[in-house]
């Protein structure tokens, strides 16, 4: 009987630490949108950190800035200060500091509309997000939302909980 009581102890202890890790470090939140589909789907419920983080090129990170349903947006980094960001509409590929960007992580590239080249130079302590599904996405190239203020990330997407078959780390 002894030894059931410590296993439930230790079991409450786990949980509280668990709890509590995820209350002061991290915070869960659901995908809305496929924006970041084929990473990233719908509904799927993921959980942030923000303690001692300092978004990175290639991070997927939750802003607080607003879509146009009030939800907070999830995106990728593609550019931090000081990267100048090409987007050449006529092939669809996207540089930063002129080298062609490797990205397998995306859907699909940016349809070639014949648009000419978008380019910028991120200002001080902003970030250029755009979201995997390029394609369906309202990212940093919408004037509306464009280079968002590093103070406005929530934090970085560190772990996919549901659904439980894609349980583990985003990448």
């Amino acid at each position: 009987m002894k030894k059931f009581f410590e296993l439930i102890e230790s079991a409450a202890i786990a949980v509280s630490v668990i709890t509590l890790i995820i209350l002061f470090a991290g915070r869960f939140i659901v995908v809305d949108g496929n924006s970041m589909n084929n990473t990233l789907y719908h509904g799927e419920r993921l959980i942030i950190s923000n303690f001692l983080y300092t978004p990175e090129k290639g991070d997927i990170v939750v802003t607080d800035t607003k879509n146009a349903f009030g939800q907070p947006l999830i995106k990728r980094v593609i550019a931090t200060e000081g990267d100048t960001l090409k987007i050449d509409y006529n092939t669809g590929d996207v540089y930063v500091n002129g080298q062609l960007l490797q990205e397998d992580y995306i859907k699909e590239k940016i349809m070639a509309t014949g648009g000419g080249v978008y380019e910028i130079t991120i200002p001080q302590s902003k970030l250029f997000l755009m979201g995997d599904n390029r394609n369906a996405s309202s990212d940093s190239r919408v004037r509306e939302i464009g280079p968002v203020d590093e103070k406005d990330i929530l934090g970085r997407v560190i772990l996919r909980v549901s659904p439980i078959s894609r349980l583990g780390k985003v990448k």
